[in-house]
Parts: structure tokens; sequence; C-alpha cells
């Protein structure tokens, strides 16, 4: 699964203007009904329903980056968006550092391996520092389109 594939290019915040992992949330949700990838009348439930999940435990994964993500019967296909941080978020993330790049990913609650399939091309970049620091650095939507079209003609899959 390429990055292009899931990402919703309209929906894309280089410079997050929240700075609680609550507000960012909400932000990057209202970024994909902006986007009319969700409808507006379904914000507070993907809200409260990203908030469970990180209550369940931290999406924030480490080296400045989290991955909130929740299914749901709401959504028939996989919805990314990506918002940047430039002065960092307490995201309550495993290394106990700031998380300046974020991807909120939406997936259908009917299709788990579409779920586990997108996490794997977050993950698959994420894990490298280049594309980490490409990403905490790009400050605009062009910037961030172009280092995931880099990043996916890289991938081999």
């Amino acid at each position: 699964m390429k990055l292009r594939e899931i990402v919703v290019e309209k929906a894309l915040i280089p410079e997050l203007k929240s700075e609680k992992r609550e507000d960012v949330i909400k932000e990057l949700i209202e970024s994909l009904i902006t986007a009319g990838s969700i409808d507006s009348d379904l914000r507070e439930e993907f809200t409260k329903a990203v908030l469970s999940r990180e209550r369940k435990g931290s999406t924030g994964f480490g080296h400045g980056v989290a991955v909130p993500h929740v299914k749901s019967s709401k959504v028939d296909t996989i919805l990314v968006t990506i918002g940047i941080s430039e002065k960092g978020i307490d995201f309550n993330a495993l290394d106990k550092q700031p998380v300046y790049s974020l991807f909120l990913l939406l997936s259908p609650e009917d299709r788990p391996e579409e779920h586990l399939d997108a996490m794997e091309a977050i993950f698959a970049n994420l894990s490298q520092e280049q594309f980490r620091k490409f990403l905490k650095q790009a400050s605009t939507v062009e910037e961030i389109l172009t280092l995931l079209d880099e990043a996916d003609t890289s991938q081999v899959r």
C-alpha cells in the first residue's frame, strides 16, 4: 500500500495550530471534514473514538511521531491525514518526547487487513530517520506530498 493512495491531500496540515493532544486530534478530524472525506455530523463521534483509543495507550510511538487511529463502520475507505507541529505536542509518547509529526488514520471496521496494511505503510516510513526529519521540516502541503511521493517510489512493496 502506498501512502499517496491513502493520504487525503486536501486534509494535510503543514502547520498545526493546536498545542494539546485533544485539540490536535480535533484539528486533524476537522481537516478531513473540510476536505469532504467525512461528514461533519460525525465530528464528535470520531473525536471521542480517537481519544478513547488514546486512553487505552498512547499512539505517540517515539522519535517525534504519533499515529492516532481508529476503526469505524462510518468510513468505507482508509482515510489518512498528516499534521506537523513546529513546537511539538505532549502526546504521552513512549519516549516521553514531544510529537512533531502526526498521521491520523481512520479505517473501515469490517476490513482489518486494510487497517494493518495502512499501519505497515505508515510505520515503514516513520521508522526511517531521514523520512521523519524531512517530514518534521516540511512547511507546505507540496513539500509533504513530494516526500510521500519519494517514499512511495523508494519502497518496494
